[in-house]
């Protein structure tokens, strides 16, 4: 789970336009690229369609090399709860082992701690939490059903 990077709010906007500021800008290819020094590449990028969230998810793609109209835009998971995130992450393709779901807070780190007991963190902006489960099947996936294997954000060096 990857929350967008850090937004812009010195333009009059709707929230969902927002887009990333410069700190934004620097953090997404950085982050990016700690992932993929990690060697977790996802199968599928899947991304709130909010501007933010998709450019953050651009970045990840580019580094990735991930052809950008592979991103998968979600509408329910701009403003989702925790039992929206769920349901949506039930869907996701048995053939898929690897998603990385762009989204924003509170939703991704309330959803990130229902799944993981260890996780009890905020995820700041263009942070990274990458769970594990121990199961192929993403119908199955539940609370309390995760393990943390790594988390990570821009100010963690």
């Amino acid at each position: 789970m990857i929350r967008h990077a850090k937004s812009d709010w010195t333009f009059n906007l709707p929230d969902f336009e927002r887009p990333l500021n410069a700190r934004g800008l620097r953090n997404a290819p950085m982050m990016a690229e700690r992932l993929r020094q990690y060697k977790t590449t996802p199968d599928v990028l899947v991304s709130s369609p909010a501007k933010r969230a998709l450019t953050t998810a651009q970045f990840f793609a580019q580094t990735l090399k991930i052809p950008a109209n592979q991103i998968q835009l979600e509408e329910h998971i701009y403003e989702a709860d925790v039992h929206t995130l769920l349901k949506l992450i039930n869907t996701f393709d048995n053939h898929t082992s690897t998603v990385a779901l762009f989204g924003h807070n509170p939703g991704i780190s309330l959803l990130a701690a229902y799944l993981c007991p260890e996780f009890h963190d905020q995820l700041p902006t263009c942070a990274m939490v990458h769970l594990a489960f121990e199961t192929d099947n993403w119908a199955e996936i539940s609370g309390d059903s995760a393990h943390l294997k790594w988390f990570t954000y821009p100010k963690l060096v």
